[in-house]
């Protein structure tokens, strides 16, 4: 099938191009983020692949209908940027990459953890300027700490292990309670404990109406004080005004970011010489207790090799008439 691949990175035409060989698919790259406005670049085509930050409403869809366009391959996980009802009226299926690497993930979330706790980001900095000094570089220690965990999906779950092998108690919430989380000492709480136990909290659940804004200032006014709170899955879950207010006010003693809620005008893309017109992540990256990375916790090699693999893999079941696998079903 001849693809359209919005939103191309380096790193993607690297994982993708190592294994074309092996699929009849033609890949043809472009840099440009998929909107209405681009959607006419996908004309003749008869698939476009997508990623997180690219824009599948209505009218997009229309326009790669109307340009023949037949299948959707997000090559992603989340699908929160497709509107999956007008997709279903245009006769669109919408495929995706459910699991790729949880550990990819699920360790990028211990990552900022393990620098905010032992302020290592400011100690590199230090350090390259031959400043030895320790001061105000103490940290804590993980060891008995208690982790709370909100969504125990497959990147909660390796998220969980590694958090029992640092030796802390672990508490999670999800609609859906894992018995094998249970039975490694994992206990399942209602969220308002959750907030209320936990010294450490990390987000691992897809957006979704009910889960939009799932930290807000309610949330915020329920947890320790001096909590440390990480999301690696989706910027909105975090309602970013009351954060930044919780930070002020000394409420939320640290934050963890691989994603923003504004990201998409933002992430992947060489801003440094350009002055940064959203107010909101000018103001958290002047807090010493934030740490954001760009919505990197999912590059890693073995990560990106599995996505490509079953991206191809997706689009290959559409082209022989194969029931998809990884079909995103209307609910």
């Amino acid at each position: 099938m001849k693809i359209a691949f919005f939103s191309t990175k380096s790193y993607d035409e690297d994982s993708f191009g190592s294994i074309l060989a092996n699929y009849h698919h033609e890949i043809t790259y472009f840099e440009t983020k998929l909107d209405q406005f681009s959607a006419p670049l996908a004309k003749g085509y008869e698939a476009v692949c997508a990623f997180v930050n690219d824009s599948l409403d209505k009218n997009t869809l229309t326009l790669l209908k109307e340009n023949g366009v037949q299948l959707i391959a997000l090559r992603c996980a989340g699908y929160n940027q497709v509107d999956l009802e007008a997709a279903s009226s245009l006769d669109l299926p919408v495929v995706r990459v459910p699991v790729y690497s949880p550990e990819a993930v699920a360790e990028h979330a211990f990552a900022l953890i393990l620098t905010l706790s032992r302020k290592t980001h400011k100690a590199y900095n230090r350090i390259r300027e031959s400043n030895f000094s320790l001061e105000g570089l103490t940290g804590f220690n993980l060891y008995k700490k208690t982790i709370g965990v909100i969504g125990t999906g497959a990147i909660g779950r390796a998220f969980c292990k590694i958090a029992l092998g640092f030796g802390c108690e672990v508490v999670a919430f999800d609609v859906f309670q894992n018995e094998e989380m249970k039975d490694l000492g994992v206990k399942y709480v209602s969220l308002e404990d959750l907030f209320s136990q936990s010294d450490i909290i990390s987000l691992h659940c897809p957006l979704t109406p009910d889960t939009k804004h799932l930290i807000n200032k309610t949330a915020l006014s329920q947890m320790k004080n001096n909590c440390m709170l990480i999301n690696t899955s989706r910027g909105a879950l975090i309602e970013t005004k009351a954060v930044i207010q919780a930070l002020k006010s000394r409420e939320l003693g640290y934050l963890g970011i691989d994603v923003y809620e504004q990201e998409e005008d933002l992430f992947f893309r060489n801003l440094s010489e350009q002055i940064l017109e959203d107010e909101q992540i000018s103001r958290l990256m002047t807090f010493p207790n934030v740490l954001i990375t760009g919505h990197q916790a999912f590059l890693t090699h073995e990560a990106l090799a599995q996505i490509a693999k079953t991206t191809l893999d997706n689009i290959t079941q559409f082209e022989k008439g194969e029931r998809l696998d990884n079909q995103i079903a209307l609910k």
